[in-house]
């Protein structure tokens, strides 16, 4: 196949070392997975964007380098009012149309639906696939019956991240897969419990110091923090931090991954509907298991009682700690060689190319009763989207 792939027209990929943008790491680890497996794979971004597979910036410049410009980027009301950042994706998106109705590409993958959406409805003939990588709004779902045409198709990345939208004309749920090569495995490991994540109340790293001191356990925290929530850090992380409970800031994955394979346990008390969740695979395949709130995809990732505990309380989670040696690191490895590979993720992603090609590009658009039998990778293309 023929597939050209897009995530932002302002950030270059891979993304800077100090942001975490899941979204780019993972179009970058898809698209070169494709191209090993003899797909044409061309990847749009600004200037500066280097992979394995051929690169299509049309002369723009980056207006992110590092978190720093992100925030400021995201804090301007100049730049946001003007939709600076919108029109540097669609000069992208646009490329990506015309050559698409040339004939040059089979299938338009985008990781961010608003930089296409417009688009899709002058070229109703080019099969395009979304990612959906945050939680589904009520606003998108307004935008996404604003712009639907019947060559535009979701992907989930997981079953309850479709919700609070069931409806949606999805092609499958598919995964987030982790680099196995690079999360390596070790079954020895130390005895501090670990929190990885951005540091902001819905991902509950005041949960995990609260764990740690009743369990008198080490915690080492990691991640990022942001001007808007540093009254969180500030009023909940820092005034805990000592011997005992160390904050060591933001990590990139080279780093990480001794934290990872260090860790008796990894923490997840999130208290929202998280769609995915990297950080949970990334431990898992390290050795580690996984102790987590059941929220968002939860449980989807985590096998309870085989590669972790799936808890609804502080208490479930001490008590959980108490037992977590019970667990066999070797089965954590294993279920994300099984179920969250990279691998696994491109093909799955291929699979479902393949069924929009072929239903896009059928002389007549085939019926709803035809289409609802899409149901490899979950819930059915439905018919109230036809």
């Amino acid at each position: 196949m023929k597939i050209a792939m897009m995530v932002r027209g302002y950030i270059a990929a891979p993304g800077p070392a100090d942001i975490v943008y899941a979204p780019i790491e993972l179009a970058v680890k898809l698209s070169e997975g494709l191209q090993k497996l003899g797909h044409q794979v061309d990847f749009y971004g600004p200037a500066g964007t280097h992979l394995e597979v051929p690169v299509h910036t049309r002369g723009i410049r980056a207006l992110v380098h590092d978190s720093k410009e992100f925030d400021k980027l995201l804090s301007s009301i100049d730049l946001l009012s003007h939709y600076i950042p919108g029109l540097w994706d669609q000069y992208l998106s646009s490329e990506m149309f015309q050559l698409a109705a040339k004939g040059k590409y089979d299938l338009l993958h985008f990781h961010h639906p608003e930089a296409a959406m417009p688009y899709a409805r002058l070229f109703p003939k080019i099969p395009i696939v979304y990612t959906l990588h945050d939680p589904i709004t009520d606003w998108w779902q307004e935008l996404f019956q604003m712009y639907h045409t019947q060559n535009q198709f979701y992907v989930s990345i997981s079953n309850n991240q479709r919700k609070p939208a069931p409806q949606l004309p999805y092609i499958g749920t598919i995964y987030n897969g982790v680099d196995l090569d690079e999360f390596t495995f070790t079954k020895k490991h130390q005895d501090y419990l670990l929190f990885v994540g951005r540091i902001v109340p819905e991902k509950g790293a005041h949960k995990a110091i609260e764990l740690a001191k009743k369990t008198k356990h080490k915690l080492i925290i990691i991640g990022p923090t942001y001007p808007d929530q540093l009254y969180y850090f500030e009023s909940k992380i820092k005034p805990h931090l000592n011997d005992q409970i160390k904050y060591l800031g933001f990590m990139d994955h080279k780093q990480l991954v001794k934290y990872f394979q260090g860790a008796k346990a990894f923490l997840m008390p999130i208290s929202w509907e998280e769609p995915f969740g990297l950080t949970m695979i990334e431990a898992m395949a390290c050795g580690t298991p996984v102790i987590a709130t059941r929220k968002g995809s939860v449980p989807e990732i985590v096998a309870h009682g085989k590669t972790g505990f799936i808890v609804d309380s502080i208490k479930e989670m001490i008590e959980s700690i108490a037992k977590i040696d019970k667990i066999d690191r070797q089965q954590c490895r294993n279920h994300v060689l099984e179920n969250f590979s990279i691998q696994t993720m491109v093909q799955n992603y291929i699979d479902a190319y393949k069924n929009v090609i072929k239903i896009t590009n059928r002389d007549n658009f085939p019926s709803s009763r035809l289409l609802m039998r899409y149901r490899r990778f979950g819930n059915p293309i439905t018919r109230s989207w036809l």
